[in-house]
């Protein structure tokens, strides 16, 4: 894609992020944090586009007229589609902004667009309750007995607090550092299928741990949990995709997977760490009883993500020896809980 497609596919991105116009102040601001931190490029000016969307100096048919290929329009819409889809069902307000991408382009109705749609839709709605896969056969799976970050442990707690739980300290390490290889692997694969089901299945870990000290946690209680520490839905979605894009490896499947994993490894690793991070507080929160204060918890998710970062390298060929054995259909079913 040039600089010029690759702008417009980000500005109608951000677009789709405010389309609901419901975002939190919250969200707003770690959107904003995600343009300024994907600054590197100067020719995309990401955060120049952000606040072009912000303050509606740019309008629709201006950005899908910089978007003429097949295959860019195809890319850019699913990239919208995700974005809608990131934070749950999409919205009145969403489905009507993509419909107009849609009538704009010809692409016909949502279920005319490859199935993309649904799909997106499926993973937007994975059931919490099925069970974490980790695709890990003996020559992937770590060897060494699992890390602990002493940052979780730093949590006040009592004894009274204290719950137990249905998992050994060492297995619920394991679990986490599990899933922390497994999204880090899906992170990547260049489809923007992948890149959605990394926050289903963050979600899933923070109930598994949760149900693990017997509490039963809905939806919106994990989004609140998540949003506590500062974890995003769109705006997660947005940097994970907008890497790739920027990177040229989104939207490749089967253009030279090898080398997009090097490309990628390089520019990111951020699933990877803030997956372990999550688990690993969510495992104190829950285990403590869930007494902890946002600015407790707000801290520790930022020491134990600087732990996951410095892990990253460590367990970099997990990461890729896994996202070999992956491709689309095996992640939705994995989300899916098939």
């Amino acid at each position: 894609m040039t600089a010029e497609e690759i702008r417009a596919t980000l500005t109608l991105c951000l677009m789709a992020s405010y389309a609901d116009g419901e975002k939190h102040d919250r969200e707003r601001e770690q959107i904003r944090e995600v343009a300024q931190g994907l600054a590197g490029d100067a020719q995309v000016n990401l955060p120049g586009l952000y606040q072009d969307v912000l303050l509606r100096r740019v309008q629709l048919p201006e950005v899908l007229g910089r978007l003429a290929s097949p295959e860019s329009r195809q890319l850019a819409y699913e990239m919208a589609v995700c974005v809608c889809e990131a934070d749950g069902h999409t919205s009145a307000k969403e489905d009507a902004f993509l419909a107009q991408v849609r009538q704009a382009w010809g692409l016909g109705g949502a279920h005319t667009t490859g199935g993309f749609d649904a799909e997106a839709q499926a993973v937007a709605d994975a059931p919490l309750q099925a069970p974490l896969q980790a695709p890990l056969d003996a020559s992937t799976a770590p060897a060494t007995p699992p890390p602990h970050p002493a940052a979780a442990d730093a949590l006040p707690t009592t004894a009274a607090q204290r719950r137990p739980g249905s998992l050994p300290p060492a297995e619920m390490d394991r679990k986490i550092l599990q899933a922390s290889i497994m999204n880090g692997a899906i992170e990547l694969l260049p489809e923007n299928l992948s890149t959605l089901a990394i926050i289903p299945l963050q979600m899933r870990l923070v109930y598994q741990i949760g149900q693990s000290y017997g509490y039963e946690l809905d939806r919106g209680h994990i989004k609140d949990f998540l949003a506590t520490l500062g974890v995003g839905l769109t705006s997660q979605y947005l940097e994970q995709a907008g890497r790739k894009l920027l990177s040229g490896l989104l939207g490749k499947a089967g253009k030279g997977l090898l080398g997009g994993l090097g490309r990628q490894a390089v520019s990111s690793g951020m699933s990877f760490a803030a997956t372990y991070a999550l688990g690993h507080v969510a495992n104190q929160y829950y285990a403590g009883g869930r007494a902890l204060s946002t600015d407790m918890l707000k801290d520790a998710y930022q020491h134990v993500m600087q732990d996951g970062q410095q892990l990253q390298a460590r367990y970099l060929p997990q990461m890729q020896a896994t996202a070999r054995q992956l491709d689309t259909a095996k992640i939705l079913s994995m989300v899916r809980g098939g």
